[in-house]
């Protein structure tokens, strides 16, 4: 067996379906019998949605047609608006699905590809060695049974037992101030503002969709999701513990307390499981490696963060990296796995950047009340915008690269329209394979590389050639009109090798 991945969420799933695309099966051990109904999170932002329609997700997640539209009004940074009409060109996508939708399309798509998913399989026991992995698993019946492996990743949550095994270290920050309260809850019709989708709260004033606000009591965010009861959430600051059950009663009163007045919300109808939940602190944590010999770690395994929503759009982006690395080494192209983690942990630690700054902006005081008005004049100047933009978006870290290499090299593949002679088609479509490929924008159309596929076709960019890697990431690029062919036959050998046959 080449790879076994230890966790059916979203991240296993994601790359069992990478590693599929790549041509090797992978088998997925999940310890659930069947997807967890519990509410977690609400959908995707920032590049990853972009990476979803590269693979052909987009349609299946957000149930439209492709391709998905940047955000071009407002989002939020610690409570604030971000008003992305100040941009020519926003890099914020958002693409609300549950978390449970998310599972469940991609181990459709996983299977369809030839994964093997099993369920209620939960793993006792990992030791590797020179040649692979051993790993114990309790099976449904209770049984255990031993499986042998080239490779597994854990993609098995923050407290990963895939990582606890091969001795990897967790290091952090653990928060044990912040109280975060939430509830699936109706709220009064007549309080619904048809125009902009606010929640109007008497003696308070309106709160926007999806932009949090911060008073002296703390944090609130209403969020009507597709399909859902609206999700109401509060977050306060050196709150009492408790081991008693979340009942709607506490979350009205925490409401009272950071609003400054009530706002009757009732316990929604229909099938749920709907969210009632408290969470007393968080984590910010980053593994000390992300390899080590022949286990991997993906998505929570490898880093959680206190602020939400940023997780699971890493999680994936994870996955897409490591799997077409992994697929071409087991399959004996070029052995490029040690670059998963130096392009992906910058990535975690910018996060951290991220989620720290949120803390300190949302934290009570009238310090830090005076630090966010001259933060929100700030935010009227269309640069400062842009870099949180590209912050939320994940879009502001390019991988390693060498010194002199063309602009677009280490960063995701523009999204571009290429004129064909059998048509216009977007560049997105042509890599939902997960294939090495190299778009020829030249006059004479006379590139190659061996064992890469070739597209030759015009499009509205300087550039002239493009070769992308798998997971879309620009490995060469050239704008001049007669490009460099040793140039990019040497990218071609050290990302891909010798031509694995498919």
């Amino acid at each position: 067996m080449d790879v076994v991945v230890v966790g059916g969420g979203p991240n296993g799933l994601m790359l069992a379906c990478e590693l599929a695309l790549g041509g090797v099966r992978p088998v997925v051990l999940e310890r659930l019998t069947e997807a967890s109904r519990e509410p977690r999170s609400n959908g995707l932002v920032g590049q990853v949605v972009r990476m979803v329609d590269r693979r052909g997700l987009f349609e299946r997640l957000s149930g439209q047609a492709g391709p998905p539209k940047p955000n071009n009004g407002y989002f939020m940074f610690a409570a604030m608006p971000l008003n992305l009409g100040l941009l020519d060109d926003s890099p914020i996508h958002t693409l609300p699905v549950p978390e449970l939708k998310t599972v469940q399309v991609l181990e459709e798509r996983a299977a369809e590809l030839g994964a093997e998913i099993r369920r209620g399989h939960e793993l006792i026991r990992l030791v590797q060695d020179d040649a692979g992995v051993t790993l114990t698993v309790r099976g449904p019946d209770t049984e255990t049974y031993e499986l042998r492996a080239g490779y597994v990743v854990g993609a098995d949550s923050a407290h990963s037992p895939v990582r606890k095994a091969a001795g990897i270290g967790f290091p952090g920050i653990t928060y044990d101030r912040s109280t975060s309260r939430s509830a699936h809850a109706v709220v009064p019709h007549d309080w619904l503002d048809p125009a902009t989708g606010a929640l109007k709260v008497p003696g308070h004033g309106p709160v926007l969709p999806f932009l949090p606000v911060r008073t002296a009591g703390g944090g609130f965010s209403y969020a009507p999701l597709p399909g859902l009861p609206p999700l109401v959430t509060t977050v306060e600051w050196d709150q009492p513990e408790s081991d008693e059950p979340m009942t709607l009663d506490e979350m009205r009163a925490s409401i009272n307390r950071v609003l400054g007045v009530d706002v009757p919300i009732e316990a929604p109808t229909g099938d749920g499981p709907h969210v009632l939940r408290r969470i007393n602190g968080g984590n910010t944590r980053v593994a000390d490696r992300y390899r080590h010999g022949r286990v991997f770690l993906v998505g929570d395994a490898a880093h959680v963060f206190a602020a939400g929503g940023t997780g699971l759009n890493l999680g994936m982006q994870d996955a897409i990296n490591l799997g077409w690395k992994l697929a071409s080494a087991i399959r004996g192209g070029t052995d490029v796995l040690d670059t998963y983690e130096t392009e992906r942990r910058p990535i975690a630690d910018r996060t951290i950047t991220y989620s720290q700054a949120q803390a300190a902006l949302l934290s009570p005081g009238n310090d830090t009340t005076g630090l966010r008005r001259l933060f929100g004049e700030l935010l009227t100047q269309p640069g400062v915008v842009r870099v949180l933009a590209d912050l939320v978006a994940g879009a502001d870290v390019r991988y390693p690269v060498a010194d002199g290499t063309h602009p677009l090299t280490g960063w995701p593949a523009p999204d571009l329209d290429l004129h064909t002679p059998d048509g216009t088609i977007r560049l997105a479509e042509l890599i939902r394979a997960a294939k090495p490929l190299l778009i020829d924008l030249t006059e004479n159309g006379d590139l190659h590389a061996d064992g890469i596929e070739v597209v030759r076709a015009t499009a509205a960019t300087d550039a002239t050639a493009l070769l992308l890697r798998p997971d879309s990431y620009v490995a060469w690029a050239s704008s001049e009109t007669h490009p460099d062919q040793d140039d990019l036959r040497d990218t071609v050998r050290q990302w891909f090798g010798a031509p694995v046959n498919a």
